[in-house]
């Protein structure tokens, strides 16, 4: 990377940002930059997301070839490659580039690049698989699939995808598997104990969570010490006559599905050895399953329905929660959790192959062609009918993604019939409904095929003499001419 030689003005792309990049926030939201860990920012360009990290008390430091030639680049447990091999306009030298971060990362390497869909953003003449801006610049633009496929023949390990464009490539199998599992199912969290009886209480609560016993490698140090001092059958008394059996149940069964969403998943992105899993997997395989076979065997045959279209389609007419349309699935995120079990893996499939984004609302399933698109109505909540902003589509045929911005658009999708998008318990659900039966009564949805855009909604409205407030409809107030 150094300056010999370039074709292009490449310190002129490092931008001055006043916040962490998208990638390094992603980083961090996931858990990756840890404050007890190295990280390296590798071609860092002006050091913004140094020192935004060091506010954050991590232990960083930056190398970048034109801005701090003569900073160290040791070993890191994280090296971040942030927006560096899209302005390398020499595939064979970003390929190297690629190599040398890998090469200084222990733990991860956090790969991101500017994407396709980016292309209107960038004025230019082409140049090999690239564009020269007016400044000199060089930019190109990577498909998801692209960029995942780089980083995996490079570093030899199996990528995921955490975000459009933020590629992680891991060098321990099992801090893959890890991360994979915190996707699926976050870790319960624990109460600190302040005397023996609040120990067992935690551990009541957390069995009912959990629908199993913790292991005392599981327990916060300060509930395994107390737990520890009780013999297990006088432990197994307190259980049953403490815990509700009904939640026991109910959290096993969600236990065991999360299980085989999880090993489907891993299957999908290539399936590990059984000592490679996280150690709760491990303890939950054990708790809820014959043998790891077994469970392996009942993943597999969930993935597999993933391909069935009839089974597909009847899992999303079953499904208690989305709107089913005469196309697709569509759910809030609130819901998600809620989904058939194939369902939620048919999004986190296309989630972990082209990275679901920072920003969204709601996700649609396709029925057949297996696509899924995370749709971003910032509004959903305050507007009774909220426009959509964003759709980020990605196709698990090809792997690939597109994006779609409705920012200059004058005549944007909107929703209607909220509820039906969320869970029946939601606490906006009952509010939604109202407002759909109000909608119904006053002859709003006569015209169902005018109404999907606004344009054609406000004109719905107009016709009907309806307007709102809040989430009310009122007879629309009209504009007379004074006399």
């Amino acid at each position: 990377m150094g300056e010999a030689g370039w074709a292009t003005e490449r310190q002129r792309t490092a931008i001055a940002r006043s916040r962490l990049s998208v990638p390094a926030r992603q980083a961090f939201a996931d858990g990756q930059l840890l404050s007890g860990r190295r990280i390296l920012d590798f071609g860092c360009g002006r050091g913004d997301d140094v020192r935004a990290l060091e506010r954050l008390e991590c232990h960083v430091t930056g190398w970048d070839p034109h801005f701090q030639p003569d900073s160290q680049r040791s070993p890191a447990d994280v090296v971040l490659l942030t927006y560096v091999l899209n302005v390398i306009e020499d595939q064979v030298e970003r390929r190297e580039t690629l190599r040398a971060a890998w090469a200084l990362a222990t733990a991860v390497l956090v790969v991101s690049a500017r994407l396709t869909w980016e292309r209107s953003k960038v004025n230019g003449g082409q140049l090999g698989d690239g564009v020269v801006t007016g400044r000199r610049t060089f930019q190109h633009l990577f498909t998801t699939h692209e960029l995942r496929q780089l980083v995996e023949d490079i570093t030899g390990s199996r990528c995921v995808a955490a975000a459009p464009g933020i590629i992680y490539a891991f060098r321990e199998e099992t801090a893959r598997l890890s991360y994979l599992a915190r996707r699926i199912a976050p870790d319960l969290g624990w109460t600190g104990p302040d005397d023996p009886s609040t120990a067992v209480e935690s551990l009541v609560r957390y069995v009912e969570r959990r629908g199993r016993p913790p292991r005392l490698e599981e327990m916060p140090t300060a509930i395994s010490e107390v737990i520890a001092k009780l013999r297990p059958a006088i432990l197994r008394n307190l259980i049953r006559k403490t815990a509700h059996p009904e939640l026991i149940e109910a959290s096993a069964r969600q236990s065991t599905l999360n299980t085989l969403l999880f090993l489907a998943l891993e299957l999908f992105n290539g399936r590990g050895r059984f000592t490679s899993l996280p150690l709760s997997i491990q303890w939950d395989i054990r708790a809820f399953f014959s043998s790891y076979q077994e469970a392996c065997r009942r993943a597999d045959r969930l993935l597999l329905k993933l391909r069935d279209d009839a089974y597909v389609r009847g899992a999303m007419s079953a499904s208690r929660v989305g709107k089913l349309t005469p196309t697709a699935l569509y759910v809030h995120r609130r819901a998600m959790d809620a989904m058939p079990t194939v369902l939620r893996l048919y999004e986190h499939c296309a989630a972990i192959a082209a990275g679901r984004p920072e920003e969204w609302t709601v996700v649609k399933l396709k029925h057949d062609g297996r696509a899924a698109s995370w749709l971003h109505y910032p509004d959903f909540d305050s507007d009774p009918h909220p426009r959509v902003r964003s759709d980020y589509r990605v196709d698990l045929r090809t792997l690939e993604a597109s994006h779609r911005s409705y920012e200059g658009s004058t005549n944007r999708p909107l929703l209607h019939r909220k509820h039906e998008f969320l869970a029946p318990d939601d606490p906006d659900t009952a509010l939604y409904q109202r407002l759909t039966a109000e909608e119904v009564r006053a002859g709003l949805y006569a015209n169902p095929h005018l109404i999907g855009t606004e344009a054609g909604w406000e004109a719905e409205l107009a016709r009907c003499g309806r307007d709102f407030r809040g989430h009310r409809l009122v007879k629309r107030e009209w504009d007379h001419p004074s006399g």
